[in-house]
């Protein structure tokens, strides 16, 4: 396999970031299965590929809603595609999912303020949660693949984006480079607990390190 696939987005299969999904994914499917059936679950910015991926478009016992911005087409009965606000879920009561799902969504949220809003909607309108989020103070950003990339000063980090290959082998565009370093706000652990402070944690681990960190309320 070569390098440069290894280095792709998360979404690939064959990416490195695919594979550590995978295995926490298997963490989750365990839990999801001791739950009774059917299932309805919101996952809040997902895409109807994340769970092709991992072979949900053959189970009938999952319902998926998938909240986005903007409306996706989606090939399975199963999945739902619908506009919505991370922030503000208000078409949806209490309770209303049996689980509400997000995977590497609540660090794209431009502020604080922001990140705090769509945990406590998650809590409202899941029985249950299971939200998994990048450790800020992990040694290698993840939406760059450079080592402590979150902490380098603006003008630097979008130097280095527009000008060189050294995030991900390519040259980012201006437009690109400054959405994505507007709007990634890495979370640490401490501010984990206080966005989640009745759950526990998923610790994805990598050298010892942690390098995610997924807040749950599934019962041991």
């Amino acid at each position: 396999m070569k390098i440069k696939d290894l280095l792709d987005s998360s979404n690939a299969k064959q990416s490195l970031g695919n594979q550590f999904r995978n295995k926490r994914f298997g963490f989750f499917e365990e839990r999801l299965n001791k739950m009774d059936k059917p299932v309805r679950i919101i996952d809040v910015g997902g895409t109807e590929n994340f769970w092709i991926n991992r072979g949900f478009q053959n189970r009938d016992d999952i319902e998926i809603t998938l909240v986005n911005l903007d409306v996706y087409p989606t090939q399975y009965p199963q999945f739902k595609s619908v506009a919505g606000d991370a922030t503000n879920l208000k078409e949806y009561e209490d309770n209303s999912f049996d689980l509400a799902f997000s995977n590497s969504v609540i660090e794209h949220l431009y502020t604080y303020e922001s990140q705090v809003k769509m945990a406590k909607e998650l809590v409202r309108v899941g029985k249950y949660h299971f939200v998994q989020t990048p450790n800020k103070y992990f040694f290698m950003e993840p939406h760059y693949l450079m080592p402590y990339f979150q902490f380098y000063p603006r003008g630097l980090a979008f130097s280095i984006l527009t000008k060189t290959k050294l995030s991900r082998g390519r040259k980012w565009t201006e437009k690109f480079a400054n959405q994505y370093l507007d709007e990634i706000r890495l979370i640490s652990h401490s501010e984990m607990k206080v966005l989640f402070p009745d759950s526990k944690i998923y610790y994805e681990k990598f050298l010892g390190m942690n390098k995610s960190f997924t807040s749950h309320n599934f019962p041991d």
